[in-house]
Parts: C-alpha cells; structure tokens; sequence
C-alpha cells in the first residue's frame, strides 16, 4: 500500500499532538489558579482594608471621648477573619513646642493582617497568602 518510508507517519503526529494539547491544558489550568488566587487575595485586601478602616474609627471614638484614652499600641481583637492592632500617639503638644488654641493631635494607626506575627500586626510577611492593610488618622481636639 504504502511505500515503507512512509509507515508510522500517522503516530508520530499524534504524539506530537497529544504532547502539545497537554501543554496547552497545563497552561491553561495555571493561567486559571493564579487567577483564583488573585481574585482570593483581591478579596481579602478589601476584608483588611474594611477591618483597619474598623480599628482608626475605634482609635478615634477612644481619643475623642471623656475622658480621652491614647493607649501606645493594643490589639483590639479580629474584624472580619482579620487581626487589628492599633497605636496611638499624641503629635502636639510636645514638651518644646505649645501654641495656644491648639488642642491635643493623636496619631491613630490601624494595621489589619491575616496572618498576624505573635497576635499583632504587622505579621508574616514572608507568606504568600499575606495581607495587610495600614490607615493613620490625625484627630485635632481644638474646640
């Protein structure tokens, strides 16, 4: 029928077929995992995001009100599967520097992480999986 050069013709195309479609489904299924986890962290930015946007507004609602507390640095628990660690410091008045009218300035940061170092955050960083979103608010006292 056909001449003998030309006998096995047929297998080496369809290996060399199944070897590319192979490739093409591994990469497709990494082009879709990385997605996935994109789209995982995208999500758990957002959920840190709303628990260290939580932590200032609690800052705030301590330094704001009688009588006002400004504790240096607390861990004031999980929001959103998310560990909150908030610090507090007062700007002015220093010990050199007083103007008047001018009320007590509090710094107020917020670290929300997922995957917190010993309970607080700012935690592993070194992981992957690792979120972290940080928020300073400024509170003025100034009446």
């Amino acid at each position: 029928m056909f001449p003998k050069s030309q006998q096995g013709f047929t297998l080496v195309t369809a290996i060399f077929l199944l070897v590319v479609l192979a490739g093409l489904g591994a990469f497709m299924t990494t082009i879709s995992l990385n997605q996935q986890i994109g789209s995982t962290l995208d999500f758990m930015g957002a959920k840190a995001f709303q628990a260290a946007r939580s932590g200032t507004e609690w800052g705030l609602y301590k330094v704001l009100n009688t009588p006002p507390s400004c504790i240096s640095s607390t861990d004031i628990g999980v929001i959103n599967d998310m560990r909150v660690t908030m610090t507090c410091s007062v700007i002015a008045p220093t010990v050199n520097i007083t103007e008047a009218g001018i009320g007590v300035i509090y710094s107020i940061t917020a670290t929300a992480c997922n995957i917190p170092d010993s309970d607080t955050c700012p935690g592993v960083v070194s992981n992957p999986d690792y979120v972290e979103r940080r928020f300073t608010v400024l509170a003025d006292t100034t009446q």
